[in-house]
């Protein structure tokens, strides 16, 4: 295609393949800065979508309820995303009341503030009961019910892609049956629970379900074994 010059030239460029890439790349950061993000001054919509997790403990008799709601960011956009906004802890037992109305405030300005709010989930997953924890359903240990609010907020941002899980490998899942088959065939079978009875807790993933195997202590949960 030609073009008529009906101007004096007074200057000219040869637009190398590295000038074209920094000019295409510095009109996609400018499209990024003009994206909406997550900060304290953003304000609440009317209506926000969200999620409720219900923890049972054997420290009570009444169970918690962990409502988790979230924004919409770049709404029908390629660069939409989902973040959470607020949580709300519901419970009929009043004993931990205080605690637990100024931890989902705190949470909630964290969430708000923007920035990486995955840190949460480790702080909260590290906190430990004096008293002692307990072990739920499926033998996972919880050292305190702060910890539990702290998966359930793991949890949470799995679901909404904040936080991406790690599975194990096929590989990984097959020598885990294998492992299992083994341990079956030499102690019994596990009675329809989910480890055998004689697993002891997992260091690695907090679950009733490390077992010894040919002089070697593995998980049957994660695959973690002390022999590498």
């Amino acid at each position: 295609m030609t073009h008529k010059i009906s101007k004096k030239i007074i200057g000219y460029k040869v637009l190398t393949s590295e000038v074209k890439a920094a000019a295409e790349q510095a009109a996609n950061e400018a499209k990024i800065a003009d994206l909406e993000k997550m900060h304290e001054n953003l304000e609440r919509p009317e209506v926000l979508v969200g999620s409720t997790y219900k923890i049972k403990t054997p420290q009570s008799e009444h169970a918690l309820y962990i409502t988790i709601n979230d924004i919409i960011l770049n709404q029908g956009t390629e660069h939409e995303e989902r973040r959470p906004y607020e949580i709300f802890i519901n419970s009929k037992n009043m004993e931990h009341f205080q605690w637990v109305l100024a931890l989902t405030r705190v949470i909630s300005a964290v969430f708000r503030k923007g920035g990486d709010a995955t840190f949460l989930v480790e702080e909260l997953k590290a906190v430990f009961d004096p008293r002692g924890g307990y072990f739920k359903k499926g033998g996972v240990f919880m050292p305190s019910l702060v910890a539990e609010i702290g998966h359930a907020i793991e949890a949470h941002m799995k679901h909404i892609g904040m936080i991406k899980p790690e599975g194990l490998s096929d590989h990984q899942k097959q020598l885990i049956e294998e492992k299992r088959r083994e341990f079956e065939a030499l102690h019994g079978s596990s009675n329809g629970q989910a480890f055998p009875e004689k697993a002891v807790l997992c260091t690695k993933c907090s679950t009733k379900a490390m077992v010894l195997m040919d002089g070697c202590m593995t998980c049957l949960n994660c695959g973690e074994s002390k022999c590498g």
